[in-house]
């Protein structure tokens, strides 16, 4: 796609996001929504993004559904983390290096954590590719490898989803190594 095709496909999301907001569909409303999108573009003009990946329709239907999974589990364990009696449960703020270090797989990454309960991400390494993330109920050392784990699964879903065919590639040829730093 041209830099003119990202910006038209730019005004016409945000004009339906400022539809949607108003509640009611008008031409006044519409028209307005683009007025909107146009000024804040010309005012806050956006970097180019490309995207350099392959959506791939039966690795990202695997990508949702275990997002899904992960939505109910996590919500059904902080619930539980919340009523139950005994001591408040124990945190960790956890490094985990991805192996692809591009901007589009560390927001991708980054996102999909925060939007599940008990994880969020404190500070991104963009440099290094490597993501702080404070997670709730951790209970010893093997719960932090196992949350590693877990991420780097995760970032191998996103790039099988939606990743190059080289990031592919380069994710099944590399081994999820921690540096002896972050441990």
């Amino acid at each position: 796609m041209t830099r003119r095709t990202d910006q038209i496909l730019t005004v016409i999301a945000l004009a339906l996001v400022w539809t949607l907001l108003w509640g009611t569909f008008s031409w006044a409303n519409l028209i307005g929504g683009v007025l909107v999108a146009v000024v804040l573009l010309a005012v806050f003009p956006l970097p180019p993004v490309t995207f350099g990946g392959r959506l791939r329709p039966l690795p990202l239907l695997r990508l949702v559904g275990r997002f899904l999974y992960d939505l109910v589990v996590a919500s059904v364990q902080i619930a539980w983390l919340a009523v139950r009696i005994g001591p408040p449960p124990r945190s960790a703020i956890i490094a985990v290096p991805l192996r692809i270090n591009t901007d589009l797989n560390l927001t991708l990454t980054a996102e999909a954590l925060s939007l599940v309960p008990g994880s969020l991400i404190l500070d991104v390494d963009r440099a290094a590719g490597v993501l702080y993330i404070h997670v709730l109920g951790v209970r010893d050392g093997a719960a932090v490898e196992r949350f590693r784990r877990d991420v780097l699964a995760l970032e191998g879903r996103i790039v099988a989803a939606v990743g190059s065919t080289e990031e592919y590639r380069r994710l099944r040829r590399s081994a999820p190594a921690i540096p002896p730093d972050i441990r």
